[in-house]
């Protein structure tokens, strides 16, 4: 991929995320992060939205791709641990959160379709 498509890419991908917040929102949820990253080096993936809504955290995954379904496809299970150990890290750093239920979520985005929220998209494998 060329610089600027990749350029392109990544703005486009802001913009889903961006939209997928507000849908969030609008369902009442607070957004206590955005675009969480694990340190480099440390195995720990990145996070696109950490939402609350009572005591539910959701980590929430956001894909953009032509179609639903290719934007379903497109979370595969080494990112689902990325995921994991990324929501793992910020748990142990928000003490606070203590006794949330926790929920990995995803939000599949389409040009021309609303988002679709898919609460407990997935559960973590050593669950």
């Amino acid at each position: 991929m060329k610089s600027h498509e990749r350029q392109q890419a990544r703005h486009r991908g802001k913009m889903a995320e961006t939209l997928a917040a507000v849908w969030l929102r609008l369902k009442f949820y607070r957004i206590l992060a955005r675009g969480l990253a694990g340190r480099r080096g440390s195995g720990a993936g990145e996070v696109d939205i950490v939402a609350r809504r009572g005591k539910i955290v959701a980590f929430v995954e956001v894909k953009s791709r032509p179609s639903p379904t290719e934007a379903a496809e497109s979370l595969g299970p080494a990112q689902r641990r990325r995921i994991e150990r990324a929501a793992s890290a910020f748990l142990a750093r928000h003490p606070d959160l203590t006794g949330c239920d926790i929920r990995f979520d995803a939000i599949l985005m389409a040009p021309g379709r609303l988002p679709r929220h898919i609460p407990d998209a997935w559960r973590p494998e050593a669950c």
